[in-house]
């Protein structure tokens, strides 16, 4: 019950007037950047990341959650249309949403997307609300050896299921790691990895990194690839609106969808990938028509659209609760916390009532207003697939430098900040994940206190990490999720051999 009035409180702070316009304002870039193929909410967050240095916390994070939000609804749109996901998790709606589109039901298609999405989305945002309370109930119970076996589990888990190696994600973790120590150990006061330059000591700025890595690096990539891909708009055809046979095979679809996203986008690295291809075998298998599949069938789009949002939502708890990001997007708002001073964990719904449970409540009120911008307009999203990529890409490093000067008016900063993005370029086109270089800076040094606090306490005996039973379980889980996959692999290529002898 005192989350209910936890939220009733929130949703006073989220439909104040102002707060309301960043709403508004998030869910409609959100769906124009989700719209755009290529583009996402990791990109467009950290590209507004320069924003936190001027508008009001609650503020920032209400418009931030509607950009991924709405980008979860938008991405939907060229999955289905053009056949080019405009999000990593919508690949799974390209598969059968484009059949439909190419058959004349791309109205349908949509249709059975947003109104997926917005049962999914609040059925997630629902969740947040009842588990958010109980988390931090448990996670007040951790000590520093606990809270440093979590983070190497999110360390594990981010490199393994966000690379498309464990060893690449975990040379781009090390490299997270590396940025993070940059600086003056608040400790001993010495400066670590300055090289001698002043402008060093304070550290790297994770405003720089994200947008150095997401922004620049990203389009730099994007640009490379521009002349590869040709586009085919397929236009709508028909009604909108969804036969009372669709709605029969959706609702089902939507609800199932629900349940697999949101415990799949709350665990770390997560994502929404995952769930968004389980939901699509799941509806596959029950069907009562599976030979549509792959043909144009409506649940194949009804099912993934509902996972990929209800993950979204679940993003949020062990974001809030945790202070854990379980996706290129919750890193970079994890960085949003830091340019607040605010450290997210079990004492933020404590220390910043109005920020988390207004943040909360304007996810209700994203989702009406997403449904409400989707369907009806969904011709003006069509139109922005035609502005020219060149300009868009050059719009982009072009408020990136402006951002990032603004920050510190600093050209050593500029240099920082490019040299970054040329690295993020390289590491998208050699297929090393950028999310766990962001997620091992700002981790990092915070994993770094949690050991030393857990050695002073034990008067240096390492054995307190594996006498706890708590810090023991999540040590086991992180080994086994580290060598699992090599096991299994050098298992199946010796069976291999043993076949071919």
């Amino acid at each position: 019950m005192d989350a209910f009035m936890s939220l009733a409180h929130g949703f006073t702070v989220a439909l104040t007037p102002i707060n309301l316009m960043w709403g508004l304002i998030g869910v409609t870039l959100g769906t124009a950047v989700g719209v755009l193929p290529g583009l996402g909410p990791a990109l467009t967050i950290a590209l507004l990341l320069p924003i936190t240095f001027q508008v009001e916390a609650t503020a920032a994070f209400i418009l931030f959650a509607g950009i991924y939000f709405g980008a979860m609804f938008g991405g939907s749109t060229t999955s289905i249309l053009i056949n080019t996901p405009g999000e990593s998790a919508t690949i799974v709606t390209a598969l059968e949403g484009h059949e439909m589109a190419k058959r004349g039901r791309g109205g349908p298609a949509l249709a059975t997307a947003a109104i997926g999405s917005f049962v999914a989305g609040t059925l997630g945002t629902v969740g947040i609300t009842v588990l958010a309370p109980f988390i931090v109930k448990v996670a007040l119970s951790f000590g520093p050896a606990d809270y440093f076996a979590l983070m190497l589990l999110a360390f594990v888990t981010v490199s393994s299921v966000l690379g498309s190696s464990t060893i690449r994600g975990l040379t781009s973790l090390a490299f997270g790691l590396l940025i993070g120590l940059v600086g003056v150990d608040l400790q001993t006061g010495q400066a670590r990895f300055s090289f001698g330059q002043m402008e060093l000591l304070d550290g790297i700025d994770v405003v720089i990194v994200c947008v150095g890595l997401f922004a620049v690096g990203e389009t730099l990539h994007l640009a490379s690839r521009y002349r590869r891909t040709k586009e085919e708009i397929i236009p709508i055809e028909g009604s909108l609106w969804m036969t009372a046979q669709d709605w029969a095979r959706s609702w089902k679809a939507w609800l199932r969808g629900a349940f697999i996203g949101f415990p799949m986008g709350a665990l770390p690295a997560g994502g929404a990938e995952i769930p968004t291809f389980l939901s699509y075998f799941v509806e596959k298998k029950l069907s009562k028509k599976p030979e549509e599949f792959g043909k144009g069938a409506i649940e194949g789009v009804a099912g993934p659209e509902a996972a990929n949002n209800a993950s979204a939502a679940g993003v949020f708890v062990p974001l809030l609760t945790l202070g854990l990001p379980t996706s290129a997007t919750a890193a970079i708002m994890l960085a949003a916390f830091q340019s607040y001073g605010i450290n997210p964990g079990p004492q933020l719904l404590t220390t910043q009532p109005d920020l988390v449970w207004g943040l909360i409540a304007s996810l209700y009120i994203g989702n009406v207003l997403l449904l409400v911008l989707n369907l009806p307009l969904v011709g003006l999203w069509v139109q922005i697939l035609k502005i020219p990529t060149p300009y868009l890409y050059a719009g982009i490093l072009v408020f990136a430098t402006i951002g990032t000067y603004g920050i510190s008016q600093s050209v050593f900063d500029l240099g920082l900040l490019y040299g970054i993005g040329i690295l993020g370029f390289f590491m998208r086109r050699y297929d090393f994940p950028t999310s766990p270089v962001i997620i091992g800076m700002i981790l990092g040094p915070y994993a770094e206190q949690q050991f030393r606090r857990a050695l002073t306490i034990s008067q240096g005996d390492m054995t307190v990490f594996f006498t706890r039973p708590l810090s023991l379980t999540l040590i086991i889980i992180a080994a086994l999720a580290l060598l699992l996959p090599v096991i299994v692999s050098t298992t199946k290529s010796w069976l291999k051999k043993t076949e071919t002898a």
